[in-house]
């Protein structure tokens, strides 16, 4: 039976309240409007920025909503106007959109899209600034534009990116997060050259990432800057060279890397959203032409310092969102690299579970043996 333009009534895992456990409910998704996709979520991941919004930190956090913003599915049906997916399409819902048409898109000076930026903030959908999610009549918020803690969400067709149906969706659910993030931030953001001198600060998955995307850019060492040891066996596998616990130290870590070496970094990375660590990050990297990228997401209303000594002698600072790549163009051509064995996906799935046990998965993320854990939507 087909359920095209009906309402579908299925599971979702639902934040009720901020840092209250997550709720399995019915939940009741309207068919999409013009310019939506309504998709069939068959595998989400868990990330920390799930984790941030839920505990009530981010100040655009609305509840109740549905959470998740990595994952992967097939379309179900498209609202009016829609051309570039069709029901049956393999796809990767993506929460920095892409339309091609804006001032940012038209810019060929970033990735950001401000099309639709102005109702995802907010938890609705652009046209009628309402939510297609309700339970029993009450509306439930989306978040971040694609809402992947539910076995059907509907998202702005500027956030859908179509791929290679042959791709495992259990595998390329990361590229709707960790994988372009930390990739990214390496290859479009920084732009390390071959023989370049690298500190990755947090080795979660994003680090790990920037880790091989530092490694596949030529990258001569790789500093991997923790304070878990436990990271340090695993890291090896994604190409840092050296670590460093900056609990082993009585001096400060930027004061460590400068001397270990020769005067500080090419390239440094901060993946932990710590606004302490940003300053270090900056401050080891190299006088006169060392670049720091902020990729981790500081919690709101922090603020970032360093002396402008730092920047006057050369220093750069930079920030990057989705790893400078734009989505609905450039996430199949990373499902196409991960299909030639090109980029790490699997290695970063340390854990399966179902939708049912996500407080589970959430738990498991926050004890720090877990990468990615990947959610089976389908009960």
């Amino acid at each position: 039976m087909s359920t095209q333009g009906q309402v579908v009534t299925c599971k979702a895992a639902v934040a009720w309240e901020p840092n209250k456990p997550l709720a399995i409910e019915n939940v009741q998704v309207a068919p999409p409007q013009a310019g939506e996709v309504r998709i069939q979520i068959l595998f989400t991941a868990l990330c920390h920025t799930d984790a941030y919004t839920w505990s009530g930190k981010d100040p655009e956090g609305l509840f109740p909503c549905i959470l998740g913003h990595e994952a992967a599915g097939i379309v179900e049906s498209v609202g009016e106007g829609v051309t570039e997916v069709q029901p049956g399409d393999h796809v990767i819902p993506c929460y920095q959109a892409e339309c091609g048409e804006c001032k940012f898109c038209k810019s060929g000076k970033t990735n950001l899209c401000g099309k639709v930026r102005a109702a995802t903030g907010v938890g609705v959908m652009m046209n009628d600034r309402k939510s297609r999610f309700s339970i029993n009549g009450k509306p439930i918020y989306h978040f971040m534009g694609t809402s992947t803690y539910s076995q059907y969400t509907v998202v702005h067709d500027v956030s859908v990116a179509k791929i290679d149906p042959k791709a495992p969706l259990d595998r390329v659910c990361l590229l709707g997060c960790a994988v372009p993030t930390g990739l990214g931030a390496v290859w479009n953001t920084a732009k390390v050259e071959p023989g370049s001198n690298v500190a990755v600060f947090g080795l979660g998955t994003v680090g790990l990432v920037v880790a091989e995307g530092a490694k596949a850019a030529g990258a001569s060492r790789i500093i991997g800057i923790d304070i878990d040891k436990r990271k340090f066996d695993i890291a090896k596998n994604f190409g840092v060279t050296e670590f460093v616990n900056p609990n082993d130290h009585d001096k400060p870590i930027q004061q460590v890397i400068v001397d270990l070496t020769d005067g500080g970094v090419d390239y440094s990375f901060e993946c932990i959203g710590n606004v302490s660590v940003m300053r270090a990050a900056l401050e080891c990297c190299h006088k006169g032409w060392g670049t720091s990228v902020i990729v981790g997401v500081a919690a709101s209303g922090q603020e970032i310092s360093t002396r402008p000594f730092q920047l006057v002698t050369g220093r750069v600072w930079k920030g990057t969102a989705f790893g400078g790549f734009k989505s609905r163009s450039q996430v199949p051509w990373l499902v196409e690299k991960y299909m030639k064995k090109e980029i790490k996906v699997d290695e970063y799935i340390t854990h399966n579970l179902s939708l049912s046990e996500i407080n589970k998965a959430f738990d498991l993320m926050h004890e720090g043996d877990c990468l990615r854990c990947v959610l089976t939507m389908l009960e």
